[in-house]
Formats: structure tokens, sequence, C-alpha cells
């Protein structure tokens, strides 16, 4: 991000091409620059391109065994 100097609008990057952009009430797709940016972005997400590191999730067959695990554990009163 840039700093504002006096009146000027603060300005970022698009995320996906690097254009800059005002962040503005009037930069309808901020922080992208363009409908186009938003979209490509969004679909990198969706077929996993972009993830957020960490632990990966259990999956149903993890959480089935926990439950078991836990039943032998300790029986509800």
């Amino acid at each position: 991000m840039v700093r504002p100097a006096n009146d000027s609008p603060l300005e970022v990057s698009c995320p996906q091409c690097a254009k800059r952009v005002p962040w503005l009430p009037e930069s309808t797709y901020r922080p992208f620059c363009s409908k186009r940016c938003q979209l490509l972005d969004l679909g990198a997400w969706a077929d996993e391109s972009h993830r957020i590191s960490g632990e990966s999730a259990m999956d149903e067959a993890d959480i089935e065994t926990l439950l078991a695990q836990a039943d032998k554990d300790a029986p509800l009163s």
C-alpha cells in the first residue's frame, strides 16, 4: 500500500494484476481493479490454487474414528 499524500486517496495494488487502485467508494471492485481480476481470484480459490496455510481439515472418516473412540473412552451417563 502507498501512503496518501495530503488529499490523495490511498492506493493499493490489485492482487491479480498489480495495477494501482484508489481506495475509494467509487472503486467498485477494490482491492481489485476490475470485475475480471475479481473473478480470476475467486476462481483460483474455487479450484484451490489459493489456500490458507495450516493443517489440513479432517475428512469424514477421521471424524467417524474420533467419535467412535470417544464413545469407547467416556460413555454418557
